[in-house]
C-alpha cells in the first residue's frame, strides 16, 4: 500500500472517528429540573430517638440525557439554603444559623457531576461533588431512571422521572454541631426526587 493511500484511510477514519463521536455528543439532550415536581430533602437523627425529615423548597438545575447510550451527564444542581422547611419554624431558624447551614454567609449549596451510565433496569452511580458551606467533597448517588416518556399532558415535552438516594457526615463539611453529644447526627440521608423537562 503506498504512503498516500495509507494516509487517506487514516485521514478517513479519524473523519469518521470524529462524526462519530459528534453525533453522540449531539444525541443527548438537555433537560431542566421541574420546580413543581422535584423535591431535595434529608433525614437526620434527633438524639437517637427518631429521624427528622426537612426539604428545600427552592431547588432549580438541569441535566443531559442521551437515550441511545442511557448516560446521564452534566449535571448541575442549586438549592437554596434559606428554603430549608422541618414543619417547625424554631428550628427551621436554628438549622438556617451559623449551628448548620449558615445561610447569610453560604446561600446556596450545589451538586454538579459529568456523567454516569444508567444500565438496562434504570440503575446507576452519579459521583459528583457536594459544594456546601464553602466546602467541595465528593457525593455519590443511587440512581433510579423511573420513567422517560412523553408528558402525557400540560406541556406535554419528553420528561425524565428520577430518584436518587445518597449519604454524607456534615462534619466532614464543617457542620459539627451536636455531634461530639450526639444530639444531632452526623451521617444525613438525601432522598431527591425529580421530574426533568427537555429544554
Amino acid at each position: 500500500m503506498s504512503p498516500v493511500s495509507l494516509r487517506r484511510i487514516c485521514t478517513a477514519t479519524v473523519l469518521i472517528a470524529a462524526t462519530c463521536a459528534s453525533n453522540a455528543w449531539a444525541a443527548a439532550d438537555r433537560y431542566t429540573l421541574d420546580p413543581s415536581h422535584t423535591t431535595v430533602a434529608f433525614l437526620i437523627t434527633h438524639v437517637g430517638y427518631a429521624k427528622t425529615l426537612g426539604l428545600f423548597e427552592d431547588v432549580s438545575g438541569s441535566l443531559s440525557f442521551d437515550q441511545e447510550t442511557n448516560t446521564v451527564s452534566d449535571v448541575a444542581i442549586t438549592v437554596s439554603t434559606a428554603s430549608v422547611n422541618t414543619a417547625n419554624q424554631a428550628r427551621d431558624k436554628h438549622v438556617r444559623s451559623k449551628d448548620f447551614l449558615s445561610v447569610k454567609k453560604h446561600p446556596e449549596m450545589t451538586f454538579t457531576a459529568v456523567s454516569a451510565i444508567i444500565d438496562t433496569n434504570g440503575q446507576g452511580k452519579i459521583t459528583g461533588e457536594l459544594n456546601l458551606l464553602g466546602q467541595v467533597h465528593p457525593l455519590v448517588l443511587d440512581v433510579q431512571l423511573n420513567k422517560a416518556d412523553k408528558y402525557p399532558f400540560g406541556h406535554k415535552k419528553f420528561t425524565l422521572g428520577v430518584s436518587a438516594v445518597g449519604e454524607l457526615l456534615r462534619s466532614q463539611y464543617g457542620m459539627d454541631y451536636g455531634v461530639a453529644n450526639n444530639l444531632v447526627g452526623d451521617s444525613v440521608q438525601m432522598i431527591i426526587e425529580v421530574e426533568a423537562i427537555a429544554d
